[in-house]
């Protein structure tokens, strides 16, 4: 629905996919005792992980593990039975080819994730899989497929292609990130959006809007990937993750973010001219 295959691409065959799944890493092994288990479940991340979205999940590990908390990070493919126990789940891009993969499934463990959603469960959707979380994909030739309808959101394909860099403002300051999708996203009447655009084109290149927020789901087009240029919003995940988890308050580290923090200070003077 969103990334159609390049002619000078040779595409994924089945046997490479196992290959692509989230191996846990000891990405920020901290020293000293854990302050508790947070599961992070990402959703397909043979079919939908393009453009850097398994960065996001690689963050949200390693910052887990800087925070003093011990990550149980979880890939879920079509045919998997969900996780029990998800306190973060997050999903990436993918081409038309992949989201066509994760349809069945993702209609099966959907009313899981709505359940989820209700309950607060922090999740983060980028791109092929916000559009998968909202009520429906129009194509170009007017067939409509149906979403998980977690977010009030409805996209419709067309021929122009939105790509650059992206400046948001948002409840948690500004974001940046890096926008590549086809598909143009409306909010329905009372959706929030999760931030308003300050240079790129957002949604749909018209209305200022980009991404939407319901609760604790967020979904945006923001590649990069978006977590590791804005660690402001990764932790905002975690806490609210940590919460479902320990049924405690998040009880942050001590992180260095200084270079991240300047390269989004810079991006953000950049495109706005600010």
């Amino acid at each position: 629905m969103s990334q159609p295959t390049p002619a000078n691409v040779e595409p994924i065959v089945n046997d490479d996919l196992a290959a692509m799944d989230v191996v846990p890493t000891t990405l920020g092994d901290p020293t000293g005792p854990s302050k508790g288990r947070v599961t992070v479940v990402h959703l397909y991340p043979r079919e939908m992980s393009i453009y850097g979205d398994l960065g996001n999940t690689r963050c949200l590990e390693a910052r887990l593990r800087w925070h003093g908390y011990e990550p149980n990070v979880i890939s879920h493919n079509p045919g998997d039975d969900f996780p029990d126990d998800a306190h973060l789940v997050v999903g990436g891009g993918g081409q038309d080819s992949g989201q066509v993969r994760v349809e069945a499934d993702l209609e099966k463990i959907g009313p899981e994730l709505k359940e989820l959603a209700e309950d607060g469960v922090p999740m983060l959707m980028i791109c092929g899989m916000y559009q998968l979380f909202g009520k429906a994909f129009i194509t170009v030739d007017g067939k409509t497929l149906p979403g998980l309808g977690i977010l009030d959101v409805t996209t419709r394909g067309n021929e122009k292609r939105m790509i650059g860099p992206v400046v948001l403002s948002t409840e948690f300051g500004d974001v940046v990130g890096y926008e590549n999708h086809s598909g143009s996203t409306v909010l329905g009447e009372g959706q929030e959006a999760f931030g308003s655009v300050r240079s790129g084109f957002g949604n749909n290149g018209e209305d200022g809007h980009e991404g939407a927020r319901t609760n604790n789901v967020v979904g945006s087009y923001l590649h990069g990937p978006i977590l590791p240029a804005n660690p402001h919003l990764a932790d905002w995940l975690i806490a609210r993750a940590v919460e479902k988890a320990l049924a405690q308050p998040f009880e942050p580290g001590e992180i260095d973010d200084r270079f991240a923090d300047q390269a989004r200070e810079r991006q953000v003077r950049r495109l706005t001219k600010s």
